[in-house]
């Protein structure tokens, strides 16, 4: 690993973030998980600390190296805690005017002028993100996918203003972490949201239609085309609400019909039906 790289931060406790920090914790990297509060950070800690548990169940590491991991981990509920990182990662809710917040006070809070601002967005253009800041040519779009642990890609995306030496660095950054690199332009969706999200919209219209059920969409994909998971399960397990975000900003940039989120994907955005995160989507899953 490169020695400019070796103090981490990671903004965002969820399920991406926390993978994130877990990897980097597992590579060996001095790693601090920012959350809204107290309370969000011990339960960020929590889902860290149940998933290196599973990785040792499942022999895929090393208690040892598990408890190494957590001990290079820091959980705080203070932006504050990140000023002295080389790479911080934002990893919050994929909501634009967020995002651009989070990004606008790492600017002003981390120290290092070289430092490294990243972020984990699916579809939102990083040039928004860096101008935020007075360091566009060190803002960058480096995109893990769920769950981060186990799929090896990373897209990087830089920006007009991202400098070259930016996109080293957390190309070599993501390849240390054992993770494979595609570059995408900066535009809504990169290389995977932009073929994905289109596909995971006509399986809703589909349901949505009558045409067929949830349940024979993805079992028609599934055995049919040798998905690993059909579509509407896929979605379920992105999170519905992290899908539409993502069909919103597809559509907001490229104006075509087959980005735009269905009213039915709207509608269960609406009732809370999120998918495996709440307990029902398109399929129903129990909870804990």
């Amino acid at each position: 690993m490169s020695a400019s790289l070796r103090r981490i931060g990671v903004v965002g406790g969820g399920r991406m973030g926390t993978g994130i920090a877990e990897i980097c914790a597992r590579a060996g990297l001095d790693t601090v998980v920012c959350e809204a509060d107290a309370t969000a950070a011990h339960a960020a800690r929590a889902r860290v600390t149940a998933s290196l548990a599973r990785a040792v169940e499942k022999g895929k590491l090393e208690r040892a190296c598990a408890e190494d991991a957590l001990a290079r981990l820091v959980f705080t509920g203070s932006l504050d805690d990140l000023a002295d990182r080389h790479l911080v990662i934002e990893a919050v809710v994929e909501n634009p005017d967020v995002k651009t917040e989070v990004f606008a006070a790492l600017d002003k809070i981390v120290e290092d002028p070289e430092a490294i601002l990243a972020t984990n967005t699916s579809s939102i253009p990083v040039m928004r993100l860096g101008m935020a800041t007075r360091r566009a040519d060190r803002v960058v779009g480096l995109h893990f996918f769920n769950p981060v642990p186990v799929l090896p890609l990373v897209e990087v995306v830089a920006s007009l203003h991202t400098a070259p030496e930016t996109v080293t660095a957390v190309e070599d950054f993501a390849a240390a972490l054992g993770k494979s690199v595609v570059r995408s332009q900066d535009r809504a969706g990169f290389v995977v949201n932009a073929l994905l999200i289109p596909y995971l919209l006509s399986a809703v219209r589909m349901a949505e239609s009558g045409f067929a059920t949830a349940a024979d969409v993805d079992a028609g994909m599934e055995l049919g085309c040798a998905h690993p998971m059909g579509p509407l399960k896929l979605a379920d397990l992105i999170g519905l609400d992290t899908v539409a975000s993502i069909a919103e900003s597809l559509y907001e940039e490229f104006k075509e019909p087959l980005y735009a989120p269905p009213p039915l994907l709207q509608r269960m955005v609406q009732a809370g039906l999120l998918g495996r995160k709440s307990g029902r989507g398109f399929h129903v899953y129990g909870r804990g």
